[in-house]
């Protein structure tokens, strides 16, 4: 077996345990009563993809099985834009299928759209080109590379038959409320070691299996960077409180969830690459959100200050 679809292995056989895939051709349901925190408006209908078993056998399909590769072995597929050692199905579960975790088809058909986080209309190629910036800490790939091309190709083919511009059950990760009390290192680091260094490894930076990364760095220079969505700490909660640990999403409470974030997003990790000559300029131009901790004292250190310019 693949030791780099450890991990993907796992959440898929959850997923089929539930109904989640089969080889059925794309459609939506009707969804199942969504937790309470989580946004009406993700509640109408749940999007189920086609099965990889229906990759067409012609070189369209030969485009699609490429982009399938690159996500699930970004650094073997794509090593001239990577900086760590993160695959994209690491933040997006199942080869960037599994509902809830920010799916591959949850956001190809919202694109364009306006970010905040650069404030104009992105492309669906500019969203992903960002994401090879910040959460993959490389460089985005040309639009027309054959690495973009098999990508777009990819989102494209699992994204049949959903509606345009219309925001499904299940697009990016459920929205967690507000939690009862304020996000703690000390609880979060015990939620660490009880729920999450099994895998991490007690350090967090993940575990090497015949010299390939089978489960991710959370922190540390493999990492994400500090321009990746998931150094804040709503995002993080999120993501752990719907996927996290691996094959038992939803178990964790919604503080422990809340804790666990604020712990891995107050370590150090690669510079932000839009770093602007010091950390308070950068904060101010790029971070002024309570949810990120760049540039925050933690434990007597300044976050950012020790993450070496990108």
């Amino acid at each position: 077996m693949n030791l780099l679809r450890i991990a993907a292995l796992a959440s898929t056989l959850c997923l089929v345990a539930c109904g989640g895939v089969g080889d059925h051709p794309a459609k939506t349901v009707a969804a199942a009563p969504a937790p309470a925190t989580s946004s009406a408006k993700q509640q109408a209908a749940v999007f189920i993809p086609p099965p990889e078993s229906a990759i067409p056998n012609d070189e369209f399909g030969k485009q699609i099985e490429l982009g399938r590769k690159i996500f699930t072995e970004t650094a073997k597929y794509a090593p001239g834009y990577v900086g760590n050692q993160l695959n994209c199905e690491n933040c997006h579960l199942d080869a960037g299928r599994l509902a809830g975790s920010g799916p591959l088809w949850g956001a190809y058909s919202m694109y364009p759209a306006y970010r905040a986080k650069n404030h104009h209309v992105n492309t669906f190629t500019e969203r992903l080109q960002g994401c090879f910036m910040y959460s993959m800490n490389g460089k985005a790939p040309p639009a027309d590379s054959a690495e973009m091309v098999a990508l777009e190709t990819y989102a494209y083919w699992m994204s049949q038959g959903e509606p345009v511009g219309k925001e499904l059950s299940g697009r990016g990760y459920p929205k967690l409320a507000k939690p009862m009390q304020a996000p703690d290192f000390a609880r979060g680091e015990q939620v660490f070691k009880r729920d999450c260094a099994l895998c991490h490894g007690s350090d967090g930076q993940g575990q090497m299996a015949a010299g390939k990364m089978v489960f991710p760095p959370l922190w540390g220079p493999q990492s994400f960077n500090w321009g990746a969505g998931m150094h804040e700490v709503d995002k993080a909660a999120s993501f752990i409180k719907a996927n996290m640990p691996l094959g038992r999403g939803n178990t964790l409470t919604e503080q422990d969830a809340w804790d666990a974030a604020y712990f891995m997003d107050a370590h150090e990790r690669p510079q932000d690459p839009r770093y602007a000559g010091n950390v308070v300029q950068t904060r101010a131009k790029f971070h002024d959100t309570p949810q990120s901790l760049y540039g925050v004292e933690v434990n007597g250190q300044v976050l950012g200050q020790g993450s070496a310019a990108h």
